[in-house]
Parts: structure tokens; C-alpha cells; sequence
């Protein structure tokens, strides 16, 4: 397995960062690696809080601490106050790279040492890769990861779709898992890496490349936005993959890319994982399957019932994943048992061994003894295309245990929850049509699409208790 220097000289002679200097990313590499190895020479590496803006300096960071083996901790720069002190508190950073906005101390000098003891609990381990997740309804974690593991997730992704080399087109955050891993796959096999914010994508200033010889990874709220203009519309068509994860996808939107004849290929993964260990070919989801679709070949999953048993195919239940590039802990605790991982998914594998998720076990809601998932009634909301956006949960109810309540942006102001119900009495049982409907301007969700559950829980809860007459 070739290194982080080994794939940096391999890329020496390539302009592979479409948009940037590749000669400048090679030097920083070297000059931040050097500052690195001299720091390390006599003491335990540092630990460094990684929290750059700038794409060309936040991954030449990023390859400077892995070839130093100092452990790094990825960074949100737009952590608010509270975030960055949970983070501080966990980490206890050696070094800071980046402008840290709203940190509740002064951060400190770039590149310097700071003057703070060990934690007691701090692993032992150096190259240690820290990759964020939570933070949008808890506390943040860390999962641990390593080149290898990294590295195992880009192997298992070029087997399965058969490639030497790896393209993407980039639109999401590289401290995220679904951003750093289409650099990791540009990375490792010497292919071309092409950054651009979101933002920029949908106002049309797009990069002069060739998309069939491109993948681009979007959340679903990311591929909605660009499916409503016809022209980014027929500009992602061109791809050669359309990598789609993060959340859910409702119906509704699948069946619009497939009509506009894009090449979808809707995955499931986690930063646990590092990335997707399924994934539903383009040509699979052009011809109408819907699934996460085929395990990936670095991975295996089995489908348990609570007794810990495996199913049969079609049965659902609790999904295990096997896989080379699974995690190692959630910092600063190494898992005992680091071969398999327990997701709070519930799926099953269907006939072709396509996995398919129905729902999360925290989030199923029991109401009058019935199990529902939200994920349901949520796809037959938007079936009605009288909401722009949904999210179901339950509330606490002295008669039914839990109330199903739904919290929807209306298409039109004058929509009521009346003419909804209406079109669903056909659809659902009634026992699944929500019990309350409280409207709101906007949903609260983060960069991956993903909602604040326990903000619309509050929300939820203010609402009943001051219903607008």
C-alpha cells in the first residue's frame, strides 16, 4: 500500500487539482511536513486540530500530518462556540491550523505548540485519522480511522465500479467523510480532483471539464436544488456517476433524476465506515430498482433479528457491517471488538443481495402498539407534492405512548393539513396518518440534508401547548 509521500510523488508531474495549483499544494505538503518531523523528533507527535477554509492548504494539512504520523483531528471552521469548546475539552489540541471564528478561547498561533498538559484518557496511538460526525442533534464525536482504512474504502470503490483512476468533482465539505474520500480516491490512484462550493455550482460558474469522466457525490437536498434548473440539470446528466447519500432520498426526486436520464447511483455508508459499502449502479437505477444496491467488495453485511440471529433474504432486521475500512473507536476509545459494526439502520437484502433500508430503529415510532418509520410516511407526503419539505416524529402521548406529528413546509400558504389527509387516506393506514400537522417557514438541517430531531421535537412541543387557534 503506497503512502501518503509515495501517492504526493506520483502526482508530482500532474496537474490533477482542477481549479488550483497542484505545484503549490506539493510545496505546502513538504514545508508543513518538515515543520511536523521536526517537531515529533524527541516527543510523542502532536495532536492537530485541522479546521482550514482553504481547500489547496486544508488537504496538503491533511497529507503533511498522515506522513508525520501525527494524529488529526478534522474540523467544521463554522463550529459555533459551544462545539469548539466540546472539541477542546475532548482533544486537548497540541496544534492548531486555521482561523477558528468562534472559538471560545484564542486560538492559538499557526503551526506552534501549545503549552497543554496530556489528558489521562488520550489513546496512545499515533496516525490516527479523526473524522467528525454528530453535531447536528448531540455531541460531536470523533471516529477514529487510519490511511489503511481509508485506503480500503478506495479499493473496495475502484474494484466495484472497475477503475485505475478516480475523477471527482467535488461539492461537499472535505472535513466531512463524503468530501475527504472523493479526494482519497483522486488521491490514491492518480486521478483528477475538481473543487467547487455548492454555492458556486448553483450559480452557474461551473469548471471547464469533461463530466463523463467525472463522479460527483450530492446530498438529496443538494440534487432537489439542482434539478430545478434546467440548465444544471442537463450539466449533471453529462456525469459519469452521481454519487447520492448522506440522508434519505424521497420518491418523488428519484423519479425526477430518472426522468432527466441522470446517472444516479444512491449509496449507503457513514463516517464509521468511511464512506459507502453499498452502492446502486447508474445503469441498476436508470432501469428502475430501487435499493442502496450491491455491497461493495471491501465489505459484507448480514441481517440480524434482536436474538442476534441472521435472516434469510427479504426478512428485516438489524444490519451488521463487516468491513476493511471500518473505524477503530470514536475517539479517544479503540473499540474491543473492531471487526464488525452495528448500525441503528434496519434493511434487508433482497434477491440480487441489494440492500435496502426501511427505517432506524431510534427513530421508529410506536403508536397504539404499531412500529412506525417515519421514512414512509414521509416518501407518501411528498408523493402529494403539496409540501417542500417533511419530517415525522413522535411525541410523548398519554393514550397512544406516541403521537405521530408531522413537520412540513407548505408548497402554497393557504395548503391545509385537511387536503393532505385527504390524499393520503388511500395511501396509508390510518393508524400512519399523523395525528398533528404543525407548518413551519423552514427545517432546520445541516450540510448533508440531515435534520435536528431534537429541535423540531421543541418545536413540536411549544406548538401543542400554544396551538394557533
Amino acid at each position: 500500500m503506497e503512502r501518503p509521500l509515495d501517492c504526493l510523488k506520483n502526482l508530482d508531474q500532474h496537474d490533477w487539482l482542477i481549479g488550483y495549483n497542484s505545484r503549490q499544494f506539493n510545496q505546502i505538503v513538504q514545508e508543513l511536513y518538515l515543520q511536523l518531523t521536526q517537531l515529533s523528533a524527541c516527543e510523542t507527535p502532536p495532536k492537530i486540530l485541522l479546521a482550514e477554509r482553504e481547500p489547496v492548504r486544508f488537504l496538503a494539512s491533511f497529507i503533511a500530518a498522515c506522513a508525520a504520523n501525527c494524529p488529526v483531528f478534522l474540523c467544521n471552521p463554522d463550529w459555533g462556540t459551544q462545539e469548539w469548546q466540546q472539541v477542546f475539552d475532548l482533544v486537548n489540541p497540541d496544534i492548531i491550523w486555521g482561523e477558528l471564528l468562534h472559538s471560545p478561547t484564542p486560538p492559538l498561533p499557526h503551526s506552534a505548540r501549545a503549552k497543554r498538559p496530556a489528558t489521562a484518557n488520550s489513546t496512545q496511538h499515533s496516525a490516527l485519522i479523526m473524522i467528525p460526525t454528530g453535531g447536528s442533534s448531540g455531541q460531536i464525536k470523533f471516529a477514529i480511522h487510519t490511511w489503511e482504512t481509508l485506503v480500503a474504502s478506495v479499493q473496495g470503490f475502484t474494484e466495484y465500479f472497475q477503475l485505475k483512476q478516480v475523477n471527482s468533482f467535488c461539492v461537499l465539505p472535505l472535513y466531512h467523510v463524503s468530501g475527504l474520500m472523493q479526494f482519497m480516491r483522486c488521491f490514491t490512484t492518480g486521478g483528477k480532483l475538481a473543487i467547487l462550493s455548492f454555492k458556486a455550482v448553483e450559480a452557474g460558474q461551473i469548471l471547464n471539464i469533461k463530466q463523463s469522466d467525472f463522479f460527483i457525490s450530492l446530498v438529496p437536498t443538494q440534487l432537489q436544488r439542482l434539478l430545478e434548473n434546467p440548465e444544471l440539470t442537463k450539466w449533471l446528466s453529462q456525469f459519469n456517476t452521481v454519487l447520492l447519500g448522506g440522508a434519505p432520498a424521497w420518491n418523488e426526486l428519484l423519479e425526477k433524476a430518472r426522468f432527466h436520464h441522470i446517472r444516479l447511483a444512491p449509496t449507503y455508508g457513514m463516517t464509521e465506515t468511511a464512506s459507502q459499502i453499498a452502492t446502486l449502479k447508474p445503469e441498476d437505477f436508470l432501469g428502475g430498482k430501487i435499493s442502496s444496491g450491491e455491497i461493495l467488495p471491501h465489505a459484507q453485511v448480514t441481517i440480524h433479528n434482536q436474538q442476534g440471529e441472521i435472516l434469510n433474504l427479504n426478512q428485516i432486521g438489524n444490519i451488521i457491517i463487516h468491513a476493511q475500512s471500518l473505524a477503530l473507536g470514536y475517539y479517544p476509545q479503540i473499540w474491543g471488538n473492531q471487526d464488525i459494526f452495528q448500525v441503528d439502520d434496519l434493511g434487508f437484502l433482497d434477491d440480487q443481495g441489494h440492500l435496502n433500508i426501511v427505517g432506524r430503529s431510534s427513530n421508529k415510532i410506536i403508536t397504539g402498539g404499531e412500529n412506525i418509520y417515519p421514512t414512509e410516511i414521509e416518501s407518501a407526503i411528498r408523493a402529494t407534492q403539496m409540501v417542500v419539505d417533511i419530517c415525522i416524529i413522535g411525541i410523548p402521548d398519554k393514550h397512544w405512548g406516541q403521537a405521530l406529528t408531522a413537520i412540513y413546509i407548505p408548497k402554497k400558504p393557504n395548503t391545509s393539513a385537511l387536503e393532505i389527509q385527504n390524499l393520503l387516506k388511500d395511501k396509508l393506514s390510518k393508524f400512519k396518518i399523523p395525528k398533528y400537522w404543525i407548518p413551519q417557514q423552514n427545517l432546520s438541517r445541516n450540510s448533508q440534508g440531515k435534520i435536528n430531531h431534537q429541535q423540531l421535537q421543541q418545536i413540536a412541543i411549544e406548538f401543542l401547548q400554544n396551538p394557533i387557534t
